[in-house]
């Protein structure tokens, strides 16, 4: 296993490539690591499987930080961003609004960022989606009743939704779940003086479900983000229902409704390919008309 404060890479074998920065706010579960390495491996083998999908076929270098600073890891300055122009924050068992001192410099950071650094494009997933909306000044709050969301989710698309992921059938997708906050609206002008007023139409959400009415926020050329794990498979699913549930967060009583569906749907494929593909596209600017 790599120190948690080395900055890793890895290389595209391309010569037309994404190259994204995926700042890891969390652990894998041990058994997840030994077969998938960290999160930013994953994320890394699953862009990379999307850039073949790609027309042409797109390469993908990922760097990976670990930014969780009670664990070794630390959050990068502003200089070390001078190369970057590509964003991915992964999921996390932290809560995204929460005030430990590494994610309010993480929050920090992506304000500045945003200020000074336009061409950079910021993608989340779970923890990285509400962090990101929190930047940008939405409030993250426990979901209706607190009821989690886990495993296989339905998503119905919007207009805009559709049109990033190229019109699935029926205008649904499926990702996996893990999370018992939301955001509860999406950044605006109301929300920080990072978005004026006037770009406030061009802030959408992408697809909601029934439990999560912002499943992905969307802002061309700048911010596209996903509360499913895009990078779950059902070995991840269970074993991150078993960290929650030896953490207390997840009750095996009062969500066993929602216990008893993940363990059924875990092994139900879902469009995690897809959802990498489209953020891609996101990266290399290939649907700045959207």
């Amino acid at each position: 296993m790599s120190s948690p404060n080395e900055t890793r890479t890895k290389p595209a074998i391309a010569d037309d490539y994404v190259r994204m920065l995926v700042l890891e706010t969390d652990e894998q579960h041990p058994d997840d690591h030994q077969e998938r390495g960290s999160f930013g491996d994953v994320f890394d083998s699953l862009f990379k499987k999307a850039g073949h999908g790609h027309d042409p076929p797109l390469g993908v270098e990922t760097v990976m930080r670990f930014v969780v600073e009670e664990k070794g890891g630390s959050v990068p300055t502003i200089e070390e961003m001078e190369n970057v122009h590509a964003i991915l924050i992964t999921g996390s068992m932290y809560d995204a609004h929460g005030d430990e001192p590494w994610i309010l410099k993480l929050v920090e950071l992506i304000q500045v960022l945003w200020q000074k650094r336009p061409d950079i494009r910021f993608s989340g997933v779970c923890f990285g989606h509400q962090i990101l909306c929190r930047a940008l000044g939405a409030k993250i709050d426990s979901t209706p009743d607190s009821k989690w969301e886990l495993a296989h989710t339905p998503i119905q698309l919007t207009p805009i939704g559709a049109r990033l992921f190229n019109n699935p059938k029926g205008g649904v997708i499926h990702l996996h779940q893990m999370h018992q906050d939301h955001v509860v609206h999406p950044p605006s002008s109301s929300t920080t003086h990072l978005l004026p007023e006037q770009h406030d139409r061009d802030i959408h959400v992408w697809g909601a479900s029934e439990t999560t009415e912002v499943q992905g926020v969307y802002i061309r050329g700048r911010l596209f983000t996903t509360q499913g794990h895009l990078g779950f498979d059902k070995e991840m699913v269970h074993r991150q229902i078993e960290m929650r549930l030896e953490a207390g967060s997840i009750d095996k009583e009062k969500d066993k409704e929602q216990l008893e569906s993940a363990q059924r749907t875990a092994e139900w494929e879902h469009d995690g390919v897809v959802v990498a593909g489209a953020i891609l596209r996101f990266f290399h600017g290939d649907d700045d008309e959207i």
